[in-house]
């Protein structure tokens, strides 16, 4: 979808976002007093307000109905939505597509129709931003695929379960905390799921290492590191890879924050029961200076002096961040986020226990239960031989279909397909409202932390409003009877 023309912060970002981005977006004097209001709305979004009793119910055990052919709609045909579109064609129907852009909608009509598993066209919406509120009214759909720009996934996945859908969201599903909070409670009135379609849950490699924790092969869980370190500047933040081209970058003048930590955090966190028996409970965020976009925008010769980053405002979001999480059962998670820098791309996915570690960037593990005692790394083929041998029953069942639809290695074809087949039989989704809602409130939380220069600690909200405490199934549930995959 269009992203609005916010080239400054709005009224209701500054409230949100406090004397920082006050000062930024050059408001001076008013910063103090609109930084006293975002400190009251800031801690009463931490609260866990009472579900109100009649009307909200814990979605923490809720499962799908149940659905001989699950039909999807399908909002956003941009970078990320435009390669998904195939996919969710292969193992549902489509129903409908919208983006603002009629040539995508076009194009990915004519996609699916190329793969012949349908008969009817899906009917393409692109009359413009809102046009979004007529596919989601449509009778014939069970689930609304979401992957616009961030502003737009709050509005547009709770418009979807207000209409009856369920909803699967590209990351994040808010980068705002109010909005995390109204998403978790309309899902809660209305029954109906909201999800974060995080992928790297699902590559092979976070699968195993996932499978080998639940096998106790790390012994007691210390301590983990996630996040996403990935140099955007070109061609994502000031190449045209995104639509419109400006929509990401820009965040990087409204909050200083770890915008986009979910790729490893995700995966570390289901290996250490969030929200089945631990959850997140304060947080702490740091930042190096914001440099690198400014330096960027200035020297680089494919940035133009009519280029739209010179309508920006100041970058005011750090080069690097690290927040430090804290469980309520005491264990640390290191989350990492570095967009802006020249980095070679990594997850910084590691998992540390009692009786030993695993870094996947690097390929290299060392467990004392497997009888690792000489204090050197397994790498190469033994590191493969190790993990390979706690396979998700997921890879081996879906492997060929992963390299014909691919994504990620077939980690995308396998999140697609794992979310439909547990729509079409009656399951519980592996990824829910509340590891979506604790996973995105790094955002807003890590700029808590450091807004007005300080550093401090800051609680973080129980979305599940107690259900962390009971331990519950996730992606070590075995492989169920389905015909889709058995016939």
């Amino acid at each position: 979808m269009a992203l609005p023309h916010r080239y400054r912060p709005s009224r209701r970002d500054v409230i949100r976002t406090g004397a920082a981005l006050g000062a930024a977006a050059g408001l001076g004097g008013a910063a103090a007093g609109t930084a006293a209001a975002s400190d009251d709305a800031a801690e009463d979004t931490r609260r866990e307000p009472p579900r109100i009793k009649g009307r909200e119910r814990s979605m923490a055990e809720v499962p799908f109905e149940g659905f001989e052919q699950v039909c999807v709609g399908l909002i956003g045909l941009g970078e990320r939505g435009g390669g998904q579109d195939v996919r969710w064609g292969a193992v549902s129907t489509v129903t409908a597509v919208c983006d603002i852009r009629p040539e995508r909608v076009s194009r990915t009509v004519g996609r699916i129709m190329a793969q012949g598993f349908q008969d009817v066209e899906p009917v393409g919406y692109s009359n413009g931003e809102e046009d979004f509120l007529n596919l989601v009214q449509r009778d014939d759909i069970d689930l609304i695929y979401i992957a616009t720009p961030w502003e737009w996934h709050y509005p547009q996945a709770k418009a979807a379960m207000e209409h009856g859908k369920h909803v699967a969201v590209e990351l994040p599903i808010s980068p705002h905390l109010d909005e995390i909070w109204d998403l978790v409670r309309t899902s809660e009135r209305t029954g109906k799921h909201c999800m974060l379609l995080e992928n790297v849950n699902y590559f092979r490699p976070e699968m195993r290492i996932f499978n080998m924790a639940k096998a106790g092969l790390f012994g007691e869980l210390q301590h983990a590191s996630g996040g996403y370190v990935h140099d955007l500047r070109w061609p994502y933040f000031f190449g045209g890879a995104y639509h419109p081209e400006y929509w990401r970058r820009r965040w990087q003048t409204r909050m200083n924050a770890l915008h986009y930590p979910m790729h490893g955090l995700g995966p570390v966190s289901a290996a250490m029961g969030i929200n089945r028996g631990d959850r997140f409970d304060e947080l702490v965020a740091v930042a190096s200076p914001p440099m690198n976009l400014a330096l960027f925008r200035e020297n680089d010769p494919r940035v133009g002096p009519d280029h739209s980053s010179w309508d920006d405002d100041e970058y005011i979001s750090g080069d690097r961040h690290t927040a430090l999480i804290k469980t309520a059962n005491g264990l640390m998670i290191r989350v990492e986020h570095d967009v802006n820098s020249p980095h070679p791309y990594s997850r910084e996915t590691t998992l540390t226990g009692s009786s030993g570690v695993v870094e996947l960037d690097n390929g290299r593990i060392y467990l004392e239960s497997l009888g690792h005692t000489n204090h050197t790394w397994r790498t190469g083929a033994q590191f493969t031989s190790i993990t390979a041998a706690h396979d998700h029953w997921l890879w081996p069942a879906l492997e060929d279909l992963a390299d014909q639809y691919g994504g990620h290695g077939g980690g995308d074809f396998i999140a697609i397909f794992r979310l439909v087949q547990l729509m079409r039989l009656g399951m519980t989704p592996d990824i829910d409202v509340y590891d979506s809602a604790a996973w995105c409130s790094v955002i807003p939380l890590s700029h808590e932390s450091m807004k007005r220069g300080r550093i401090q600690a800051v609680k973080v909200p129980d979305f599940t409003r107690g259900y962390w405490e009971d331990p519950r199934p996730t992606f070590d549930r075995e492989r169920p009877e389905d015909p889709w995959l058995d016939g």
